[in-house]
């Protein structure tokens, strides 16, 4: 791989467990941007993202109104696709009320893989899969409290990002590592 920022992304933070919610709803909303598109698309525009997305506040984001979706969609920082914007800010009222039920979205999440990270055995890029029972059911769970950029795929995707999913290749020197570093 020759873009650095990939790679940084892949050897420090893909795959590591997360536990912090608004880690959670940050990597929450980009999984939802990065629909349709590549993962070096969203992670390019990460940095503005932040900014545009108040730090990734869920309180802040489900406070966004119509004027504020209005700039959003002119910002040439992000996507400017106005239904993801607008599921960012819905998910976020969303993810509030999940923390406001469970105590935090991390122990919300984490009982879709018992609180252990599920690691797979990855040999060739055959064996690497779009979607799980668990992110079946995350997605189901999800859709029907009402968030949207949910997908079965999307939420494969996003356990794996915040470590719920070793997938990294059994040749990559980071499975073992980040096994080492689950709890």
């Amino acid at each position: 791989m020759t873009k650095p920022d990939y790679v940084a992304y892949h050897d420090t933070e893909w795959g590591v467990p997360v536990y912090d919610d608004q880690r959670l709803f940050e990597c929450l909303t980009l999984e939802a941007a990065q629909a349709g598109l590549s993962w070096y698309t969203v992670l390019k525009k990460r940095e503005q993202y932040r900014i545009a997305f108040a730090g990734f506040d869920p309180v802040k984001v489900a406070s966004f109104d119509a004027t504020k979706v209005a700039e959003l969609c002119q910002n040439p920082g992000i996507i400017r696709h106005r239904l993801k914007i607008a599921a960012a800010i819905n998910n976020a009222a969303r993810f509030l009320e999940v923390q406001a039920e469970f105590g935090s979205f991390s122990a919300y999440l984490w009982r879709f893989v018992n609180g252990s990270v599920q690691v797979n055995s990855i040999n060739s890029v055959a064996d690497y899969r779009a979607t799980s029972p668990e992110s079946d059911a995350l997605s189901k769970d999800l859709k029907k409290r009402g968030f949207t950029f949910v997908g079965s795929t999307i939420m494969y995707a996003y356990m794996q990002a915040v470590g719920m999913v070793n997938d990294h290749h059994n040749a990559c020197f980071r499975k073992t590592a980040v096994i080492a570093k689950a709890p």
